[in-house]
């Protein structure tokens, strides 16, 4: 592999401790979200999210230019969710609301699976949890 960009961060105490990037940019306190209610702390599930996210999302442009077509206003919701599999062990599902506004069905799927064969996270997960992709569309 070709390294393109290096990303470092360290955590100190786990869920409960605190993580940086090795540039400060990030510099904050975690929490779990079983014991931080009221409290003002992200989760490493909320991070994920937003980070995947943010790649499909660019994933999404990518593969709509393949194809010369303008997204316009689109958006691309993660929700990852933290649950147990059947041997009690921890593991993360996926789902990615991608709403394309002004794209007919077949096109929109079509990007949308597209997408998750370019997005980094998608390859670095694929196989290794469930991921549900759905299409928003405008209703007409």
């Amino acid at each position: 592999m070709k390294t393109l960009y290096t990303a470092t961060a360290t955590n100190n105490d786990g869920r409960e401790g605190h993580v940086r990037s090795d540039d400060g940019i990030l510099d904050f306190d975690l929490g779990n979200p079983a014991t931080a209610a009221g409290k003002e702390r992200t989760n490493p599930e909320q991070l994920f999210a937003a980070a995947y996210a943010a790649s499909y999302g660019s994933a999404l442009k990518t593969a709509a230019g393949n194809q010369n077509i303008d997204l316009g206003d689109f958006t691309v919701t993660a929700a990852v969710e933290l649950g147990t599999n059947e041997e009690g062990e921890q593991q993360l599902s996926l789902t990615i609301d991608s709403y394309l506004p002004g794209v007919d069905v077949e096109t929109g799927e079509e990007l949308v699976d597209e997408a998750y064969e370019l997005c980094p996270f998608s390859r670095a997960t694929m196989d290794n949890m469930d991921v549900t992709l759905n299409l928003l569309l405008d209703e007409e």
